[in-house]
């Protein structure tokens, strides 16, 4: 059962903490924050209810390929509705080696391929570069044409903004 091996998990017991557990991530190991009069019997079921916690919560922010292509589908009907079926891509995934850009397109194959980077960044900084990338299947160039294409998404300036700002706090050593 390779897939079910439980992660490293620390447990930080806390006299100030009453009633409330919680749990996040730090790398590879999971913390447990419980309150110092738990008994091991309910640090131990505790453990187990936040692992499963933390799994759900995970699930649910895993982004798939065809999750993408669906996000792309929605914001072509609602921005780039008289472009139909040129904005339609032949297929949209995440990939691994962008780390110079957030996303790219090749218009002449119809693909689009968002840095796995953005994942969990917020909905509407992902729905940018994606309708970013879109716009180059109409637009390949960034001419006046596209980024009116561009600014058709009423986030587009703060997604810039903060994308700007991701990459600008990344170059800080």
């Amino acid at each position: 059962m390779a897939g079910t091996r439980k992660p490293v998990v620390e447990v930080r017991r806390s006299q100030r903490r009453r009633r409330t557990v919680s749990a996040y991530r730090d790398g590879e190991r999971v913390v447990v924050l419980i309150p110092d009069q738990f008994s091991r019997a309910e640090e131990s079921e505790w453990v187990d209810r936040m692992l499963a916690r933390l799994a759900a919560r995970e699930a649910r922010l895993a982004r798939s390929d065809a999750e993408l292509l669906a996000r792309a589908t929605r914001l072509i009907g609602l921005y780039l509705p008289e472009h139909m079926s040129a904005a339609a891509p032949a297929s949209v995934r995440w990939v691994t080696n962008q780390n110079g850009r957030w996303g790219s397109c090749t218009p002449a194959d119809r693909t689009i391929r968002i840095s796995h980077r953005i994942q969990d960044m917020p909905d509407w900084v992902i729905d940018y570069v994606l309708l970013h990338e879109l716009a180059h299947l109409i637009v390949p160039s960034h001419n006046a044409e596209f980024w009116s294409l561009v600014a058709r998404y009423p986030r587009s300036e703060r997604a810039r903004g903060y994308l700007e700002g991701v990459a600008a706090t990344a170059a800080v050593p």
